[in-house]
């Protein structure tokens, strides 16, 4: 599989809320971080109730969201999920599987913690997305 381009990474990073405030040399640093995975149909990407490890971020294909065994329907690419598994250790909310190939690429969430601890000014920022977000909430 050919990774995915930087600038590719960026563009699907910016369109995260909990990166909203970052600049491009801060979304470049954590997009070194991430990893390219592509996986065939009917590969199960998170279950409800695991602990959430990683952020994910899609970039061809689509996925089905089922909670308590009911579907919550199907997210396309170019989506993203998983970003509080970053900053909280908490469980999956829902179970995520693929339903055509996949290609996509994931922050884990030690590879983050190690970046917020190497940039505290990606961390202030991240702080004060997440502040703003707890004090409107959608």
């Amino acid at each position: 599989m050919a990774g995915f381009r930087q600038d590719t990474k960026i563009q699907a990073l910016k369109r995260a809320p909990l990166f909203e405030g970052l600049s491009k040399r801060q979304l470049t640093e954590v997009a070194r971080l991430t990893d390219d995975v592509e996986v065939e149909a009917g590969h199960v990407l998170c279950r409800e109730g695991e602990p959430g490890r990683e952020f994910f971020v899609l970039l061809d294909g689509e996925v089905e969201i089922n909670r308590e065994g009911r579907s919550l329907g199907r997210r396309p690419a170019p989506d993203y999920f998983g970003e509080i598994a970053l900053v909280e250790r908490v469980p999956r909310t829902a179970t995520v599987t693929a339903t055509t190939p996949l290609r996509f690429f994931v922050l884990t969430r030690q590879a983050f913690q190690r970046l917020l601890d190497d940039h505290p000014a990606i961390e202030r920022s991240v702080l004060r997305t997440l502040a703003r977000r707890v004090l409107r909430p959608e």
